[in-house]
């Protein structure tokens, strides 16, 4: 036999359970007992000891007793499910020796039997209750039998012997009629109890697998056979910008674009057990931010191994291919530099004793004459070829560096002033700044933080040739870092220029020769910055910097090595984000 502890959420529960039917059976004892009195009395409420009924009065002295034990029991040991077998057992036969005491097979209290044997289908398995019923059915037959045989003394008045076996037999088939009713009723409550815990089992396991999910730190999505969202995961709302309502029932294409054919990979590939193949796919944001996603598919499977929708897993991979291409650019620098830092030394010599020959022999040349003018155009070009390896040198070179703290806002300012004065500037040109009432401190080097500004705001006023605005933000992040952003409304660049952006001798947008950002680059890196280029191709270019306000152990530029000059790793590598 087993006992029905599904019927209990837990221990403190089922103590209160056992309480409440140890104080439950001696209040009904007790209900009996005043019942039976005023009964016996007519409804006389003028009692009398002669109509007393003594036998419920010792039913009750020893309920209370055993109530005693029973609280002294409960506290002492934890096997309750004994502790309410053995009242039950109890109440049994305090039922049985009532009857016997109070009329045996014409008793009142027969009824008790049914009490005992419904009440137990509340504390008791299907079985335990069947038992009580059996019981009860054994004891009053043996009562009846040993009335009836004169076994034990009688105290009621025995009813005719015709009458005797239809009185057992219509007790009897009640004790097991309500015997069986009991323990149906068990067994539903215990079913009932036990869809309770498995529904809450279910629930949990929901939450967990849903907490699970929402953790995972690469987009997940579920989709149908046919490819229309049907989960979208916290994660995969951060990478996409689209949110889980937004997305739930789109089609998955909507992200990933044409996935035929990588479907029809995913299911040869399950079909020979082997790992799901991996994937690269360029996406837009709602933002108009271009993000490179790698993905992976994996049949969503029945029990029995049907095909029932699709799983796709990805991440965000622009950072790494971003960090990749820095990778490669340093090695292609490193290289190219090295040979190209020695040559453009030895290259300036023979430059310097081409100039000084040419202008010894203009002096000796009449102004008019074409030789003149062919010795002015080879001045002019020489003096552009040493300007371009001036300019190779400042970005091959290690720099020396004073750092002092310095307020940002005064170098926008003074790049401002001087953009003003420059010929770059035309008349449908309009400059902008943004900048806080309070004073932006950081810790460079002023000469190299103001040829960033001065190369970036001429960039971008060589994009805008028809004019256009170029708008200059300063905002702090925090304590420790600021941002700087330089906006033009001007022609933008492709996808493939703004990954060579920072190259040396890169194509320029512009006409320049292609160093002027890869110095940018140089500098912000050495001040332990990022810089960050979004732009849309015919609808202008947005550059962002940010610097640390302090460089806290950090290696200062003036400490770094020659050899490292196109190849040392910064703690914050630029990154570029592209849009289409």
């Amino acid at each position: 036999m087993k006992f029905n502890r599904d019927f209990f959420s837990n221990e403190t529960e089922l103590t209160q359970k056992i309480q409440t039917l140890i104080i439950g059976r001696l209040l009904v004892i007790f209900l009996m007992l005043v019942a039976s009195w005023l009964y016996n009395n007519g409804g006389n409420l003028k009692f009398s000891a002669n109509n007393f009924p003594f036998e419920l009065m010792i039913v009750l002295l020893i309920s209370v007793g055993l109530m005693i034990v029973y609280f002294f029991v409960l506290r002492l040991s934890e096997n309750f499910e004994w502790q309410i077998r053995i009242q039950f057992l109890l109440d049994i036969l305090l039922v049985t020796w009532l009857v016997w005491r109070t009329g045996d097979l014409t008793s009142p209290f027969i009824m008790l039997y049914i009490v005992a044997i419904g009440i137990s289908s509340f504390f008791l398995s299907a079985r335990e209750t069947l038992f009580f019923a059996a019981l009860s059915v054994l004891l009053f037959t043996v009562l009846a039998i040993a009335i009836t045989t004169g076994s034990i003394r009688s105290f009621g008045v025995m009813p005719e012997t015709s009458k005797i076996v239809p009185i057992i037999a219509f007790n009897i088939t009640a004790f097991l009629v309500v015997g069986l009713l009991a323990a149906r009723l068990a067994d539903r409550r215990s079913s009932g109890e036990k869809l309770k815990e498995t529904t809450k089992t279910l629930a949990n396991l929901r939450l967990l697998h849903e907490r699970i999910i929402e953790s995972i730190r690469s987009g997940l999505i579920t989709t149908d056979l046919e490819g229309n969202i049907f989960t979208f995961n916290a994660t995969a709302a951060e990478i996409t910008g689209f949110s889980a309502a937004e997305m739930r029932g789109e089609p998955i294409s909507k992200l990933f674009g044409d996935i035929n054919l990588s479907l029809e990979n995913v299911f040869e590939i399950t079909e020979t057990g082997e790992h799901p193949a991996r994937f690269e796919t360029d996406f837009m944001t709602p933002q108009e931010e271009f993000v490179r996603i790698g993905y992976s598919i994996t049949p969503l499977l029945s029990e029995n191994g049907e095909a029932k929708g699709l799983i796709f897993s990805f991440q965000d991979l622009t950072e790494i291919r971003t960090m990749e291409e820095n990778v490669r650019r340093k090695d292609r620098l490193a290289a190219v530099g090295r040979v190209a830092a020695g040559l453009a030394h030895e290259i300036r010599n023979p430059l310097g004793a081409m100039r000084g020959a040419i202008q010894v022999l203009q002096s000796q040349t009449p102004p008019e004459s074409s030789q003149a003018s062919l010795m002015e155009i080879i001045l002019r070009e020489s003096d552009r070829l040493n300007k371009i390896i001036i300019n190779f040198l400042t970005y091959a070179r290690p720099r020396i560096s004073n750092f002092s703290e310095i307020d940002v806002r005064e170098a926008i300012n003074d790049t401002f002033t001087l953009l003003k004065h420059s010929p770059d500037v035309q008349e449908n040109h309009k400059l902008e700044s943004v900048l806080p009432d309070y004073e932006v401190l950081v810790s460079a080097d002023p000469t190299q933080i103001k040829q960033i500004f001065w190369n970036l705001t001429r960039n971008a006023l060589q994009a805008m040739p028809n004019g256009g605005v170029l708008t200059v933000h300063l905002e702090e992040l925090g304590k420790e870092r600021i941002r700087i952003q330089f906006t033009d409304s001007g022609c933008g660049m492709s996808p493939t220029q703004v990954e060579r952006l920072f190259e040396p001798f890169s194509d320029s947008t512009t006409g320049g020769t292609g160093l002027g950002l890869s110095i940018v680059y140089q500098i912000v890196r050495d001040h332990h910055g990022t810089i960050n280029v979004r732009s849309i191709e015919g609808n202008g270019t947005t550059i962002t910097l940010e610097f640390p306000t302090e460089l806290r152990g950090q290696k200062l530029p003036n400490e770094i090595e020659a050899g490292e000059a196109f190849a040392q790793p910064s703690r914050l590598e630029g990154f570029l984000t592209v849009k289409k």
